[in-house]
C-alpha cells in the first residue's frame, strides 16, 4: 500500500541550551532559566509526578535552573534510538540524545526516516502548556520567557523548515488578557496552534465553565488558532492506587482527555464559539464512541436537572463532530470504530522522541492501522484532517498532495 506522507499532530521538542540566552531580552537573562549539566540521584514517577534528587556522583544530566528550582531531562522523554528496555527513568544529556530531539535540521532528517512530512511539537521544559512559567513567582520574567519561547519556536525551530515544522505556541496562563495579546501577536505571523490545559482547575486556574476564558476562546476562533490539549497538561495523570507503578498511569492516561471533552461538551463553549477548534493530543481515540454515546444519553434524559437544558441546545456529539479533533498512534480499536470516532475528526501522531514514539517504524505502524481502509479515509487520517485543522499549505509538499 502506498501511504501518503504523514502530518503528525503530536511530537515533542527538547529545548536547546541556548534558547533563553539567545531569545530572552538581556535585562531578564539573569533571572531567567539557565542550563546546566550535573549529576542526578534518585528519579521516580509517583502518583503522576516526577520526584528526583541531585547527586554530584550521579549520572550526568542536563537540567534547567529557574527561580531556584531544577528541571532535569529524562531518558523517557528523549527515548528514540534506545532499546525498549533501556528507556528508563534516568537522567540524560543532550549529547546522549538523538540530535533530532533538539536540532531542527536533524529532526527533519528523522522525519524523512519516519515517512513524516510535517510535525507539530509540544514543549518539554515549559511543560505541555507552559505550567513552568505559570508557577513562577516573578510574572514579569515569566511573561518574557513565554514570548522568548514563542519567538524561538517560530523563528528558529520552525523558521528554516519550509513549513514542515509547525509552530505551537504558549500563552501566559495566569492572565487571560495577556493570553489574548499573545494569540494575536503569534497569529499575525502565521501561527495557528496554541497549547492549553486539558483541565485548568488542576493548575489552580478558573474552569472553562466560568466564562473567564471566553476572551481567549474568542481570540482563537477569530484567528483560526487551534486549542491543543496534551494529556498531562493539567500537571496530573490519572492514578488508581497511590503506590501503583507508573504503568497504571500510562494505561489510564486517556482519562484526562475524556474528562476534558465532557467538560467542553457541556460547558456551552462550543455553542458560543461555533468556529473554535479543539485538538486532543496523545489521548488515543478508542474511548470516544462510548463517551459521545453517554454524553448524548445524559443530554436526552438528564438535561433538566443536569443543568444544561438551556446551555447546550443540541446533542453534544454534534459539537464534537463539528469542532473537535482527536489523534492516535496505536489504537486499532479506535480505527475499527472510525465511523463513530469520525473520519473527519481523526488525526495521526508519532510522539517523537518520547518512549511511546513509533519512530523509526512509523510507516509500518501506520500501515498496520489503516490497511483495509479506503484511500480517501487513509489520506484524511494520516494528513488531510491535520492540514484542514491547522490551515496548512502543503500543496507543494514532498508527495505533491495537499488536503
Amino acid at each position: 500500500m502506498d501511504l501518503p506522507r504523514i502530518v503528525s499532530v503530536d511530537d515533542h521538542v527538547i529545548e536547546p541550551a541556548h534558547l533563553f540566552d539567545t531569545w530572552l531580552p538581556a535585562k531578564y537573562r539573569e533571572r531567567g532559566p539557565k542550563p546546566l549539566t550535573a549529576g542526578i540521584g534518585e528519579l521516580a514517577y509517583v502518583g503522576g509526578r516526577y520526584r528526583f534528587t541531585t547527586d554530584p556522583e550521579g549520572e550526568p544530566t542536563d537540567w534547567w535552573e529557574y527561580e531556584g528550582n531544577l528541571f532535569p531531562y529524562k531518558r523517557v522523554i528523549a527515548a528514540v534510538g534506545f532499546d525498549r528496555d533501556a528507556m528508563t527513568l534516568e537522567g540524560i544529556t543532550r549529547a546522549d540524545m538523538r540530535p533530532g530531539c533538539w536540532d531542527p535540521g536533524e529532526r527533519l532528517k528523522d522525519m524523512d526516516v519516519g515517512h513524516v512530512e510535517a510535525s507539530l511539537c509540544f514543549p518539554t521544559f515549559p511543560r505541555f502548556c507552559g505550567q513552568t512559567f505559570a508557577e513562577a513567582a516573578d510574572k514579569e520574567v515569566a511573561l518574557a520567557c513565554v514570548r522568548a519561547y514563542n519567538d524561538w519556536m517560530v523563528q528558529e525551530w520552525c523558521g528554516d523548515s519550509g513549513g514542515r515544522l509547525i509552530p505551537l505556541c504558549l500563552i501566559p496562563l495566569w492572565d487571560v488578557r495577556l493570553a489574548v495579546a499573545e494569540i494575536e501577536r503569534n497569529a499575525a505571523r502565521g501561527v495557528r496552534a496554541v497549547t492549553f490545559s486539558e483541565l485548568p482547575t488542576h493548575l489552580g486556574l478558573p474552569s472553562i465553565h466560568t466564562g473567564y476564558w471566553d476572551p481567549f476562546f474568542a481570540a482563537c476562533q477569530d484567528t483560526g488558532t487551534v486549542v491543543c490539549m496534551h494529556i498531562g497538561s493539567s500537571s496530573q495523570m490519572p492514578a488508581a492506587s497511590p503506590d501503583a507503578p507508573p504503568a497504571v498511569q500510562a494505561t489510564l492516561s486517556f482519562n484526562n482527555a475524556m474528562a476534558s471533552l465532557a467538560d467542553f461538551l457541556f460547558s456551552g463553549v462550543l455553542v458560543r464559539f461555533p468556529r473554535l477548534k479543539l485538538a486532543y493530543s496523545e489521548g488515543q481515540m478508542g474511548w470516544i464512541p462510548y463517551a459521545l454515546e453517554r454524553a448524548d444519553d445524559v443530554w436526552r434524559e438528564h438535561r433538566a436537572w443536569g443543568g444544561v437544558r438551556d446551555l447546550v441546545p443540541e446533542p453534544p456529539s454534534g459539537y464534537y463532530y463539528r469542532q473537535v479533533f482527536c489523534c492516535f498512534f496505536r489504537d486499532k480499536h479506535g480505527v475499527a470504530s472510525l465511523d463513530a470516532v469520525g473520519r473527519d475528526n481523526a488525526t495521526f501522531e508519532t510522539d517523537y522522541p518520547h518512549v511511546d514514539s513509533t519512530w523509526p517504524h512509523t510507516r509500518q505502524v501506520a500501515l498496520d492501522h489503516v490497511r483495509g481502509l479506503d484511500d480517501v479515509t487513509v489520506h484524511k487520517i494520516l494528513r488531510g484532517n491535520a492540514i484542514r485543522m491547522l490551515g496548512l499549505d502543503l500543496a507543494c509538499g514532498p508527495d505533491g498532495a495537499g488536503a
